[in-house]
């Protein structure tokens, strides 16, 4: 077997654990959601007469283009019958996609999001209800799929904004799902389950603390518990731990050994990201995507390594923190940076970054290269964000991780921190550990099974570290009875625009270094430091087909085949306006009350007319 042929082997499978119990819609509502996904992404077929219910009926030469269209993407090689199976598949088709879209509506959308979702699906299934939302008395279902396609592009068009947001919500969710459980979607584009280039890496041998099954309240002392194995809390559990101090880690997530990496999709969103990748504001107006995995964000981000800006800097230091003009604080990023082999010296620029080089330079925009934490290595992937299998990327788990433990230090997985514990000790309140709940791993190694260990745990620390990053640090601290009125607020997200070009030549986005180039021409607008970035964006196909517009199931998917010659970028705002991220008071779950702001929408605007300048 050739080196090729091993980097090429599909890695280990990442069961889900168990999806939730019970139904979360009734049957009815199961039955008139699903219709919705199957007008999203229909079955196709050829037919002179109305469309079924369950297909999309188009005229043969209709038909025959879209075959034709399908075959001159595949690639050599390809099953005959390929380009029909992929016309013919419908959400209700693909085995798994009502499993994730079950445990998606059941696990990561909000109590409220939810019952609203079923008073729609129920009226969709009455005479009243349908006349209202639909315009007919037939219930949704039992409407053609090309009658329901024209539904859905009312709703979009409506001058109701429920109507519009449940087009909007609803069918990119649809997408989202389909894109990441579909067996065909990948063939037909050509994007390959394991990157082509790279090999499986030796990852770090982590040994876990395990406690025993027990009734009781398990209670382990140390000197220092951080809570978060991210960026900030790795980088501290190794100067702490090499200081001489009994250090544990402790995170809601699981590790996940390189033989894993870089997961399918469908799992990558659920083992690696907070809230199934799913988290977004009230208004639903910004997704929020969050590493929750074992060294958190580090684990799925894209290598890039810049250091805070100069007038950034200055702005945190006039709001009476000096430290960050000092040479301390200079000296702190330079050591991190040298730990992780931070250097642009060995990049190998994929297409869509060549084209933010030179279209900067025709256009005399500043543009640079992006300095990553890959060890002074070629890191030539495009599949980080579902983890990296080379061991290339200098994260927590490869490099400030290690180091604790070579020092001395513990880690907890799967332990889900209820509070922080404080006592009273002269007149102040100080932190003396933590509480909170653990789950093992079931008996195979994995999280699917139900023999999992579940068990309270308390530990006792003279130090506290909270390091769950910006949506889970004020929740945590608010559960813990902290009552500071500013906890959860000034939350800043640098929310991104998002544009696709595409191109003559095949382009291959999802291959090479994801972000090894940044345009600053844009970052300081304001003159007061804000302004936007202009960089090239993952390319894996839920990421970034979920964004094409929805114009019918047809045309969608006939849209999608142009991905091997899509390029996509964002432009990255340095937000002003800041919202807040709180509680949900049902179930105390992460809820974030952000709005771009006008100010901050002009930003991103300008942008995106700079990034189409760029790729034109």
């Amino acid at each position: 077997m050739t080196t090729q042929q091993v980097s090429l082997i599909a890695p280990l499978a990442s069961p889900l654990p168990p999806a939730p119990e019970g139904e979360v819609f009734t049957k009815s509502q199961w039955t008139t959601l699903m219709a919705i996904a199957d007008t999203t992404i229909p079955s196709i077929e050829v037919s002179s007469s109305p469309s079924t219910t369950d297909k999309l009926s188009v005229q043969a030469s209709v038909y025959t283009t879209a075959i034709d269209k399908v075959k001159s993407v595949l690639p050599a090689d390809t099953h005959p019958d390929l380009a029909q199976n992929f016309l013919k598949e419908n959400a209700s088709s693909v085995k798994g996609f009502k499993e994730l879209l079950h445990r998606t509506l059941g696990d990561y959308i909000n109590q409220d999001a939810r019952k609203g979702l079923s008073v729609v699906l129920s009226a969709l299934d009455t005479r009243a209800g349908c006349l209202l939302l639909t315009g007919s008395t037939t219930s949704f279902h039992l409407q053609p799929v090309h009658r329901r396609e024209q539904i859905l592009l009312n709703w979009a068009g409506s001058y109701l904004p429920p109507l519009r947001q449940i087009y909007k919500s609803l069918t990119s969710i649809f997408k989202s799902i389909w894109l990441k459980t579909s067996p065909t979607i990948g063939p037909v584009v050509g994007f390959p389950r394991v990157p082509v280039h790279g090999k499986l890496g030796k990852g770090f041998e982590y040994d876990f603390l395990q406690i025993p099954p027990g009734s009781g309240e398990e209670v382990i002392e140390t000197d220092v518990v951080i809570v978060g194995s991210g960026c900030g809390g790795a980088v501290v559990a190794k100067n702490l731990a090499e200081a001489g101090n009994r250090v544990i880690v402790v995170d809601k997530g699981y590790h996940y050994r390189p033989e894993h990496l870089p997961m399918t999709e469908a799992d990558a969103g659920i083992h690696l990201f907070m809230n199934g990748g799913l988290e977004s504001s009230d208004d639903n107006s910004i997704v929020v995507i969050a590493g929750q995995t074992w060294g958190g964000g580090g684990t799925v981000n894209w290598s890039a390594s810049l250091q805070t800006q100069g007038f950034v800097r200055k702005e945190w230091a006039d709001a009476g923190l000096p430290f960050f003009t000092s040479s301390e604080y200079q000296n702190s990023l330079d050591r991190v940076c040298q730990r992780m082999g931070v250097s642009a010296e060995h990049l190998e620029h994929n297409k869509a970054n060549r084209v933010i080089l030179e279209g900067a330079r025709l256009l005399g925009y500043s543009c640079k290269a992006v300095p990553q934490n890959t060890g002074g290595n070629k890191h030539y992937c495009g599949y980080c964000t579902s983890g990296c299998h080379a061991v290339e990327k200098q994260g927590p788990v490869v490099s400030f991780l290690p180091d604790a433990a070579k020092a001395g230090a513990h880690f907890v997985e799967g332990l889900q921190v209820e509070r922080v514990l404080f006592e009273a000790r002269e007149g102040k309140k100080v932190a003396t550990g933590v509480k909170g709940v653990w789950t093992s791993r079931d008996s195979t190694g994995g999280v699917s099974g139900s023999d999992k260990t579940i068990r309270q745990v308390i530990i006792k620390a003279k130090r506290v570290i909270v390091s769950a990053g910006t949506l889970q640090t004020p929740l945590l601290l608010l559960r813990s009875g902290l009552k500071n009125p500013h906890i959860g607020r000034n939350l800043h997200l640098h929310p991104a625009m998002t544009i696709g070009a595409t191109f003559d030549e095949e382009t291959r986005p999802w291959e090479g270094g994801i972000l090894t180039t940044v345009c600053d021409e844009l970052q300081n607008l304001s003159g007061t430091g804000h302004g936007t970035k202009l960089e090239a964006v993952t390319m894996l196909p839920s990421w970034f087909l979920t964004q094409l517009p929805w114009t019918g199931g047809r045309d969608y998917k006939l849209r999608c085949l142009q991905f091997p010659h899509h390029l996509g970028f964002i432009s990255l705002v340095r937000d002003r306006d800041p919202g807040r991220v709180y509680p949900d008071p049902l179930d105390g779950r992460c809820r974030i009350q952000y709005t771009p702001s006008a100010f901050d929408t002009h930003h991103a605007m300008a942008g995106l007319l700079a990034l189409a300048q760029i790729t034109y």
